[in-house]
């Protein structure tokens, strides 16, 4: 009678185990059927994020090679280097290249301490565009080149644009000496600008 209960025991205890094993197995099961099913709706929003990420470069790259061809547009800095190799991170509303026309501004305000001849930390300059060129390049790749002259500035401007995206390099050579400037930064077209210009010389 105690073998026949014992047995019964190990079979219930079996059984259970045996459950235990089977339910931990349709758990584990469940989270890797949910894992799975959360990979694929997150795939799906990637793909949907950089769908509209690429039209969205897209169009933005439209509308800044027309503001450049129309010589209606902004070239707002994220960055600037000079001669001697230093870059510094500036402020995009007060370091820009803007055409309107036949008329150039050229502000570099790399400080935000000292407020500098144009009082917002930096020079401005504008002056008269001349012999304006646009060329694009097999890769799509496009230049815009100007020469610029007035009071506090003569110089040849060089704007390189990317296709694809709004994002732009432009480099000043100044003509009476060597300190040549580069900037970093994304062509907007005039109108849709928000930078402030300071004193100009």
């Amino acid at each position: 009678m105690v073998i026949v209960a014992g047995l019964a025991l190990a079979a219930h205890d079996a059984s259970a185990q045996s459950g235990n094993r089977n339910g931990r197995a349709d758990n584990g099961q469940n989270t890797m059927d949910a894992w799975k099913k959360d990979m694929e709706e997150f795939r799906a929003r990637s793909a949907a994020d950089r769908q509209l990420e690429h039209l969205t470069d897209s169009i933005a790259s439209v509308h800044a090679y027309a503001a450049v061809r129309n010589q209606d547009f902004v070239l707002e800095a994220q960055s600037v280097q000079f001669r001697n190799g230093s870059t510094v991170f500036v402020n995009s509303t007060t370091n820009f290249i803007s055409v309107k026309g036949n008329k150039a501004v050229v502000q570099i305000s790399p400080s935000s301490y000292a407020s500098g001849p144009n009082g917002v930390g930096g020079v401005t300059v504008e002056g008269m565009i001349s012999g304006p060129e646009f060329r694009v390049g097999k890769n799509g790749n496009a230049t815009y080149s100007f020469n610029v002259m007035g009071i506090g500035i003569n110089a040849q401007v060089e704007i390189y644009l990317y296709p694809g995206s709004n994002q732009a390099s432009a480099t000043i050579y100044p003509n009476f000496n060597s300190n040549t400037v580069w900037l970093q930064g994304n062509v907007v077209p005039y109108e849709n600008s928000n930078v402030f210009e300071g004193s100009s010389l």
